[in-house]
């Protein structure tokens, strides 16, 4: 094959790789494209140690990009909400988003280039190792840096409750990372040696432990109802590009219709959306108002209602506020009393949604044109770190909005910072800016992921769906789950939390004691690296030396 066709040729099969592993996710569940990680440790291998370093970069970006434009293309639907003043920057938001994180497996391929083995000396199956090691921590970078985007983990490719997914109570989200590469990346090795085929047999036998761990593991699984009943809400209110007082009206009318529907046993806590009260707390909780009124009536002496909304403040000292408050998402617990509604507890979000809630560097690309896609004040302000909260007659509960749910360890370090363990996990959130894509279910997949690290229930409510109680294994109670574009409500005892994973005890030490193996894959393989390198250097000095002597004949 001519060298340039072929050179494109791997270019393509690098961003195929990408497309490949991210089908396997969560809805669409086609696992064998996991194979695309071999076929990314195959294209990296053939940028080998005579071609330039940009080669390894362009292929791991290549595959990034395939990766992320599958796996994060519903964000072109928040735009089109507002779509007169936003639909322009949808392609925009698309292009950079999977650009920009495809930067993050670029940088993979390039440490994969400059650590790993050569597939033809001694120790080139530690090759795996490294190439796990390389991505798994860039993807830890990608879940931290800039406020962190862990959307889709590669560890979180197995649906949540499956038997796979039961390692992550052990080693979290990460952990899974490293090892869901170093097993589907295996076939790329190649069976040309016999160190290689014995690499890809033990990657095989660790699939098999990994399956086997998780059906033991549901197999002793006991999860007793606790005395609580919870009601989740969804009242099928897909998301506007502002709320007049009409379309304000109708969307408490349809949480209010759901939420004093009649039960076979009368529910402890209502659940709303984050959306649950699409506007200023403060205006529409106020002792008087209709709306508090409104909320009153639809529940029982005793039954409390946790919703999102918005709430203003005055600005703290260093938050850029022109009209001297700050805004923050919040959740917030009401308990009805004989008197009315009594606000009880409170959570602000504190991981904010670059360009959603906040507008990152606002100070160059405001007068670009570009906003935040919620119009709220000068955008939102970060709470304090997560901790869980103790809403009168109620277990204990640690609130996650929204993207909050895509980050491993929240729980655990809220529970560790307050000194309380929560019961459960309460997860409000907006997915109608999703539309009907796949973004709701690859939501719901990655938020199950954090009660099987925890080992605690997690009940979500959305307004359009997808809505669910899980229990602490990441599955989906029967029957207790409202797909996209469903009105309904969901009554459900709320599962007992288990005892504290070994997740939660350790946190992230399973998975640095991964990343030490990959630290030994690249020392195992360092003489044949610096044997490969000095020869790569002087094939490139002869090569200089004799374009020289062609220069001086002339």
């Amino acid at each position: 094959m001519n060298p340039i066709a072929r050179t494109w040729a791997v270019r393509g099969a690098a961003l195929g790789a990408g497309l490949a592993a991210a089908f396997a996710f969560p809805r669409f569940g086609l696992l064998p494209g996991l194979l695309g990680y071999a076929a990314l440790l195959w294209t990296l291998d053939d940028a080998g140690p005579t071609r330039p370093l940009r080669s390894a970069f362009f292929r791991g970006w290549l595959a990034g990009l395939g990766f992320f434009a599958v796996s994060t293309w519903w964000v072109a639907e928040a735009f089109f909400v507002d779509a007169k003043d936003q639909a322009w920057m949808a392609p925009f938001a698309v292009a950079f988003l999977a650009g920009g994180m495809a930067l993050y497996w670029g940088l993979a391929g390039l440490a994969y280039r400059l650590l790993a083995p050569s597939r033809f000396g001694p120790g080139s199956a530690a090759r795996l190792l490294v190439l796990a090691g390389v991505l798994a921590g860039c993807e830890w970078l990608r879940g931290h840096l800039f406020t962190g985007f862990p959307w889709d983990l590669p560890g979180e490719t197995w649906r949540a409750g499956s038997a796979p997914s039961q390692f992550a109570s052990v080693v979290g989200a990460y952990g899974m990372t490293w090892l869901t590469l170093a097993i589907a990346a295996a076939p790329g090795l190649g069976l040309r040696r016999r160190e290689d085929q014995v690499a890809i047999a033990f990657a095989g036998l660790t699939l098999a432990g990994l399956y086997g761990f998780g059906a033991w593991r549901l197999a002793h699984a006991v999860v007793a109802p606790t005395g609580v009943v919870v009601r989740v809400v969804q009242p099928d209110t897909p998301e506007r590009a502002s709320y007049d007082d009409a379309a304000f009206a109708e969307v408490l009318k349809r949480n209010l219709d759901l939420t004093r529907a009649p039960a076979a046993r009368r529910p402890d806590v209502v659940i709303w959306s984050e959306a649950g009260l699409p506007a200023a707390l403060q205006d529409y909780l106020a002792p008087g108002t209709w709306t508090e009124t409104a909320i009153a009536g639809a529940l029982q002496p005793g039954q409390s209602l946790i919703t999102g909304g918005f709430r203003a403040a005055p600005a703290p000292p260093g938050v850029y506020a022109p009209d001297g408050l700050a805004y923050y998402n919040s959740l917030v617990v009401l308990r009805r009393d004989a008197g009315g509604l009594v606000p009880v507890a409170r959570y602000d979000k504190f991981r904010l949604v670059p360009f959603g809630e906040f507008l990152p560097f606002d100070r160059y690309l405001s007068p670009l044109g570009v906003h935040e896609l919620i119009h709220v004040g000068s955008g939102f302000t970060p709470g304090p770190r997560p901790r869980p909260i103790a809403p009168p007659g109620l277990p204990p509960v640690q609130p996650l909005i929204c993207y909050e749910s895509l980050f491993p360890g929240f729980t655990r370090d809220g529970a560790r910072a307050s000194g309380v363990r929560p019961s459960w996990i309460v997860n409000i959130s907006d997915d109608a800016w999703f539309g009907p894509t796949n973004g709701p279910w690859q939501h719901l997949n990655l938020a199950s992921y954090r009660a099987i690290e925890e080992g605690l229930p997690l009940v979500r409510a959305t307004p359009t769906g997808v809505s669910a109680v899980i229990d602490p294994y990441g599955r989906i109670l029967p029957g207790k789950v409202l797909g996209e574009g469903v009105y309904g409500a969901i009554d459900a005892a709320l599962p007992s939390p288990q005892p504290p994973t070994v997740f939660e005890s350790y946190g992230a030490a399973g998975f640095v004691l991964m990343l030490a193996l990959s630290g030994i894959g690249v020392l195992l393989g360092l003489p044949a690296t610096f044997r490969r390198n000095e020869k790569a250097h002087n094939s490139v000095s002869r090569n200089y030396c004799y374009e020289l002597e062609i220069e001086r004949n002339h």
